[in-house]
């Protein structure tokens, strides 16, 4: 009899199942992750704007990353995949939930865009040697079951001197009362128990596993919202979101 194959060390079965449900409203701007498609553009002009400042491109360029291969890891279905593949970056999205990856797949057909979408996971994609310019681990590390061990892949796929670009949450009392009580509970912006507060890492915690894994922390910024003007803005707070930018030295 063929041997089971072994669950990825990173994938949190339960996680995967939660999104899952989810595979078919990930567009739906009004639906369960409609704060995902509002923190999208500052996230989006993060990537831009630090990733042509590294590679000296014009971050205003419409193809401003161009010729850069880029790993969305837990790409879901796309949210994030999309933009960055219009700024004329080649795309691979991961995503360890196949209808996820089918949402994907049917949404960017539906934009005329070209992007390599997988059903895999980081141990099968460092496995194969992959290596890209950039790697995004936005809004995955949270959820995932091994955060050591899933930095520590993601990483060595970065090129010599390439870029990691990641955003999740802060473990602090703040992020339990905005993030979990605030967000999921009071104001409905996300599904209940979409985050497990004892999931989410600090940015030290964050920076010690991105330098394990040979990376130089470069950049660091907090991300909050602005209630009267109902959007996020970057800030030295980084008690709730917040995002990280590393290099591997060439």
């Amino acid at each position: 009899m063929p041997h089971e194959q072994k669950p990825a060390a990173t994938v949190d079965a339960d996680e995967v199942a939660h999104f899952s449900h989810l595979a078919g409203q990930w567009w739906d701007r009004r639906g369960p992750l409609k704060a995902l498609h509002k923190f999208n553009p500052i996230r989006v002009d993060y990537v831009r704007d630090r990733t042509a400042a590294h590679f000296g491109r014009e971050p205003t360029r419409p193809d401003s990353l161009a010729g850069l291969r880029i790993l969305d890891i837990g790409c879901g279905a796309g949210i994030l995949s999309e933009p960055i593949a219009r700024l004329g970056a080649t795309v691979v999205g991961a995503d360890p939930a196949q209808c996820n990856i089918a949402a994907a797949n049917l949404h960017a057909a539906t934009q005329g865009l070209t992007i390599d979408y997988r059903c895999t996971t980081a141990e099968t994609l460092a496995a194969a040697g992959e290596a890209f310019d950039v790697v995004l681990a936005m809004e995955v590390i949270e959820h995932v079951a091994n955060v050591g061990l899933f930095v520590g892949l993601t990483a060595s796929m970065v090129k010599p001197g390439g870029l990691m670009v990641c955003a999740t949450f802060s473990r602090t009392v703040k992020s339990y009362l905005l993030a979990i009580v605030g967000a999921e509970y009071i104001l409905g912006w996300v599904p209940r128990g979409t985050h497990q507060w004892r999931k989410f890492i600090t940015p030290n915690e964050l920076e010690t596993a991105l330098a394990r894994g040979g990376l130089q922390v470069i950049d660091r910024t907090g991300v909050i919202y602005k209630i009267l003007r109902h959007r996020w803005r970057l800030s030295t707070d980084m008690d709730v979101n917040y995002m990280i930018v590393a290099k591997k030295p060439a």
